[in-house]
């Protein structure tokens, strides 16, 4: 590959990344500002129903496509019709029967659970959602493969949209279950015309053997990774949603949602556009390596100030607002799913690396481990400490990003702690500011907002006087995009 494709790469991934991220900052910071009315607006056990409903639809969809979109993206060639073809007709092989099977089979599901009419309709609506989607893989595949991610974020941004709006006036109204059960038919719907609109490609029936083998074999491995994921982390859900009370569930889906903000905020478009990036840069260890010191670099000085400032600003969040003192129980786990998510927002980026270079076995084998390792010490724990030992459980697991550090140096070459030291050290920083600070109940919110910025100015400071040539050269790389 030479240059002049490499800076195209790099131009093209710089930009994904920021249409990723920038355009999608405010939709998301709308969509946690409608998540935050609706644990208002509902109890913890309708929050509890819907994370353990959406965790059995996506325990789903890991059998809907068996990494041939994954497959394609990787491919190092040009994708071809045959391509495309083929992984349409597998996918829909897979997907209109296990959506029909699972939307027939609704109410012993919802007799499992002991769920009434409302949550046997939201699971109908989820399985049609799923289905929905599925219809939307080959053109959101065809503008990853070119890197067109400020295009990608259309379809997007409109249908989060229109969930939250949904789910919101509704909830507000009483609606309870009922809310996410028409947010999620809007959501599926807003979603699949839009994608069209925005990547139009004709549906067409048919598979090629030798496409559908060569695809196979990348795409397969990946899927027993998607697949193992589903195991170590949405099973468990659905497990959590039979041995524990919902409104238990609805802690531990409270905690999580808020303390991975950062990792929605920032991590999931970075690696969303990484993994082309990584793909097309493989030829090199030495260029892949200089990608993955600016991909870390990137997380560190974004998720660590926000990661301290939830840790230390939920508890009077909880406290000042009226109606929001039932998630007080949640706020241990909270803490700990904030720790685990600073530490996974560096493995993350890492085992996506490895995937993008064909490296699948190892991600493999690292998601055996985690995935063993989670229902033995998730069911331990939540047998002797209740709840929290799921958060628990999570914050042992992450502790392993010594050994995906150690997997990555294989296929290229970076340094891990030159790109982290200086942003953990600001975040030390910050975190004593606050520590000293922040002060005790009763709380208030002026003085509140008022020590949050100057912390949050403090991080930036520190980490200007050390780290200002990484800073104006990614600041330099945006303005050249």
């Amino acid at each position: 590959m030479d240059e002049t494709n490499i800076e195209i790469i790099k131009k093209k991934s710089v930009t994904g990344i920021v249409a990723l991220t920038s355009r999608t900052f405010l939709l998301q910071l709308i969509a946690f500002g409608a998540t935050f009315l609706l644990t208002i607006y509902l109890t913890p056990s309708v929050f509890g129903i819907f994370f353990v409903v959406s965790a059995f639809i996506s325990f789903l969809s890991y059998f809907s496509d068996i990494g041939l979109a994954a497959a394609l993206i990787q491919k190092k060639e040009e994708i071809t019709d045959d391509d495309l073809t083929t992984t349409f007709t597998i996918q829909q092989l897979l997907v209109f029967p296990i959506a029909l099977v699972s939307y027939f089979l609704s109410s012993k599901v919802a007799a499992f659970y002991g769920l009434d009419r409302e949550g046997v309709v939201l699971f109908q609506a989820l399985v049609i959602s799923f289905f929905f989607s599925s219809l939307k893989t080959i053109p959101s595949v065809l503008l990853e493969r070119s890197l067109k991610f400020h295009i990608l974020v259309i379809p997007q941004i409109a249908e989060t949209l229109g969930f939250y709006i949904v789910a919101v006036v509704l909830a507000s109204r009483g609606l309870g279950v009922t809310s996410f059960t028409y947010a999620v038919l809007t959501r599926a719907i807003i979603g699949l015309i839009l994608m069209y609109i925005v990547s139009p490609w004709k549906i067409k029936i048919g598979i090629e053997k030798t496409v559908a083998k060569r695809l196979l074999k990348f795409g397969i491995p990946f899927q027993l990774n998607s697949f193992l994921a589903l195991l170590k982390d949405d099973l468990m859900t659905v497990f959590l949603g039979k041995v524990l009370p919902f409104a238990e569930v609805g802690y531990i889906g409270w905690a999580k949602k808020w303390a991975e903000v950062p990792l929605r905020l920032i991590m999931d478009g970075v690696i969303r556009v990484t993994f082309p990036a990584f793909a097309r840069l493989q030829h090199s260890k030495e260029i892949l390596g200089q990608a993955i010191e600016k991909t870390l670099f990137g997380l560190a000085i974004t998720i660590l100030p926000i990661s301290v400032g939830l840790l230390f600003f939920i508890d009077p969040l909880v406290k000042l607002i009226p109606k929001y003192g039932k998630w007080e129980p949640a706020l241990f786990s909270f803490s700990l799913f904030v720790l685990a998510s600073i530490l996974a927002a560096f493995s993350t980026p890492l085992t996506n690396a490895l995937n993008a270079v064909g490296k699948i076995k190892i991600t493999l084998m690292l998601m055996v481990s985690w995935t063993i390792a989670t229902w033995i010490l998730t069911v331990t724990l939540v047998h002797f400490i209740g709840f929290n030992g799921v958060a628990v459980a999570l914050l042992i697991l992450t502790t392993s990003l010594g050994v995906v550090v150690t997997l990555a140096k294989k296929i290229a070459d970076f340094s891990f702690i030159s790109m982290v030291k200086w942003p953990f050290a600001a975040a030390i920083a910050q975190l004593l500011w606050y520590y000293l600070l922040r002060g005790n109940p009763p709380y208030t919110p002026a003085y509140q907002v008022l020590i949050a910025s100057s912390g949050a100015i403090l991080y930036v400071a520190v980490l200007f006087i050390f780290e200002k040539k990484h800073i104006m050269e990614i600041i330099h790389f945006i303005r050249q995009k």
